[in-house]
């Protein structure tokens, strides 16, 4: 979604623009005539739905978008310079999201246009 005239966005450290959770919520209310209230009750029980899914050690995938994964990071050493001393990073896991391929290619082909001007 190309920036609006006289629309304030937020832009990031590399002059990029950000798409807010507030401006989601607008954009898909505008788009389906549903109420901004109901449409924010539902993209923050999809968010809990994925969050609660992934606590539990389970992975959520959105078929045309992309994949919710919990990844397991294995037991590490890594060093404190200041101190000097060796710190044991106990295993853990961490959320992470994995594009479609449908998803990467329309991402790839739709920022040729901007690139270019």
């Amino acid at each position: 979604m190309q920036p609006q005239i006289g629309a304030l966005r937020k832009v990031n450290f590399k002059g990029k623009y950000i798409m807010t959770k507030a401006e989601i919520i607008a954009e898909i209310a505008g788009k389906t005539g549903i109420e901004k209230v109901d449409v924010q009750e539902t993209v923050e029980a999809f968010f809990k739905v994925v969050k609660n899914a992934m606590v539990g050690g389970e992975n959520v995938y959105v078929r045309g978008f992309g994949s919710f994964v919990v990844k397991k990071r294995a037991k590490k050493t890594a060093r404190n310079i200041s101190k000097n001393t060796a710190i044991i990073i106990p295993e853990h896991f961490v959320p992470s999201f994995k594009p479609a391929k449908v998803f990467v290619d329309k991402v790839k082909t739709g920022n040729k246009a901007s690139i270019k001007a």
